[in-house]
């Protein structure tokens, strides 16, 4: 109990370390726990940040430096934008930027355009069409604002490219490409993006395995959307979406074979390397592959009578957030991931890469009998005691690599920058409306503190700045066709 007092007491202190606050701005927010939001940005062109805050009265934005001095403050009516939700933001080549305020049912989007040097602003009204089924997801890229949507009735993926004031509509023609089950039989591609929905990943970020986990993920790079779909246990399949054609590029990437039962599959895409999982009750398989080549350049199998030498840290399991605890034996790893959705991370740490592997699974439960009459049961452990209406559970260890996909043992694991980030939003309860932005080499935590009622934005490194130990507490063919371009034209408001 000692020990685990002053582990805690030194990693606390760590983090206290390893974040400094960079800026706090007196801020009066109406209802900020129903009606709050808060956006932070950075302008990729000329690195100056911009905060937006709003309630249901008003929207405040700030304008700081790329030393984060503050230039301006201004403060505008959300009476055009009322009663939606902000979804997206852009930056205008005038350096002025744009936000977009959507429906519940992301059918209307408003697009207001901010002066703060003059202090007005300019509303823009955006319908989606009617040939647009519905909206996938939205991402900026480049001080630019994307919406990848669902055509009606038809196997085509609309991306809408907004940029002050207009709106460019790219269409990719799916209708050439076959999506299969391990079984051979056909999928429609509509069927697969509704039972497993696309999870954008973020390629500078950690992604937990709740995010990795799902079966169809999407990338985005400066000429190009790749979209990966794991929904056979056969094989990786992967669209190359280009930006510049609009042609589309499918591959495929087999599996780890195995001739014992696998339950689960999954893959993640890392410094252009597709990194493979396959799992099951007696064996675990990882494969890295070369992305362009399709090149096998590591390949791992692990029983469960054997030990996993190459993790770089214990094996955890956890049910509902609540503490974790390890796992001894590979056995009973396994069997753990059988029952949940496996998956893989990783991330770019320096010169290694930090790859999480693991399992994820959440269940809507209607009570005690039910656990007790299905195979649920051996979802809940008797130690956590209870469960709610959702509840869930993870399993898993860390490794890292070396540039030369070879396996390192490093004894004492720096925390990354996001651990202590999490760590940091665990033990102050008054944080509310929070927003991370990961900079080049430092990430700005932005919250609003309802305590002191202040804007604060704390800046985030990875490691001890005061190098004392502690532990990180984280959780080819080308189909061408012939491009379709249209531009839509804004009603003013």
């Amino acid at each position: 109990m000692k020990k685990l007092l002053l582990l805690l007491c030194v990693f606390y202190n760590t983090i206290l370390l390893s974040q400094t606050v960079l800026n706090s701005f007196s801020l009066n927010l109406n209802r900020p726990l129903d009606k709050g939001q808060i956006l932070n940005i950075e302008d990729v062109k000329t690195n100056d940040i911009y905060v937006f805050a709003a309630d249901d009265k008003y929207v405040n934005i700030l304008k700081y430096n790329k030393s984060l001095f503050l230039k301006y403050q201004f403060t505008d009516s959300i009476k055009m934008a009322e009663n939606r939700s902000l979804i997206g933001h852009s930056i205008s080549d005038d350096g002025n930027p744009l936000l977009y305020w959507a429906t519940n049912n992301l059918r209307n989007i408003r697009i207001i355009k901010y002066f703060p040097e003059t202090k007005t602003s300019r509303a823009l009204n955006f319908d989606l069409p009617p040939t647009t089924e519905y909206i996938i997801t939205t991402f900026q890229k480049n001080n630019l604002f994307y919406m990848l949507c669902k055509e009606t009735n038809q196997p085509h993926l609309l991306l809408y490219e907004f940029n002050n004031g207009k709106c460019v509509v790219k269409m990719f023609d799916l209708s050439a490409i076959l999506f299969q089950n391990e079984k051979g039989q056909n999928v429609a591609f509509s069927t697969i993006i509704r039972y497993y929905p696309i999870e954008k990943i973020d390629p500078d970020n950690f992604t937990p395995l709740d995010k990795t986990i799902n079966k169809t993920k999407m990338y985005v790079l400066d000429d190009h959307i790749l979209l990966a779909f794991d929904y056979s246990l056969k094989k990786t399949q992967i669209l190359d979406l280009n930006l510049m054609t609009f042609d589309v590029t499918e591959k495929n990437f087999n599996q780890p074979v195995t001739e014992k039962a696998s339950k689960s599959s999954n893959s993640f895409l890392n410094e252009n390397k597709l990194l493979q999982i396959k799992s099951g009750k007696e064996e675990l398989l990882f494969d890295i592959k070369d992305f362009e080549t399709g090149k096998t350049l590591k390949s791992i199998s692990i029983s469960k009578k054997d030990s996993i030498g190459f993790k770089n840290s214990l094996v955890f399991m956890q049910i509902n957030g609540k503490k974790p605890q390890e796992i001894k034996t590979t056995e009973k790893l396994l069997k753990q991931l059988s029952i949940l959705n496996s998956g893989i991370s990783a991330l770019k740490i320096k010169e290694n890469t930090l790859i999480t592997f693991g399992g994820f699974a959440e269940y809507q439960i209607g009570g005690y009998d039910y656990i007790q009459s299905n195979s649920l049961a051996d979802f809940f452990d008797n130690d956590f005691g209870g469960y709610s209406e959702y509840s869930n559970k993870m399993v898993y260890f860390d490794a890292i690599l070396n540039p030369g996909l070879e396996f390192v043992n490093q004894k004492q694991t720096e925390p990354l920058a996001i651990d202590n980030i999490y760590y940091y939003l665990s033990i102050n309860k008054n944080i509310t409306l929070q927003n991370t932005l990961k900079l080049k080499d430092y990430y700005i935590l932005s919250y609003y503190d309802t305590t002191s009622r202040q804007f604060i934005m704390r800046k985030f490194t990875d490691g001890f700045m005061n190098e004392n130990p502690g532990n990180p507490i984280r959780n080819k063919q080308l189909l061408s066709k012939p491009a379709k371009f249209s531009t839509i034209k804004f009603s003013e408001n």
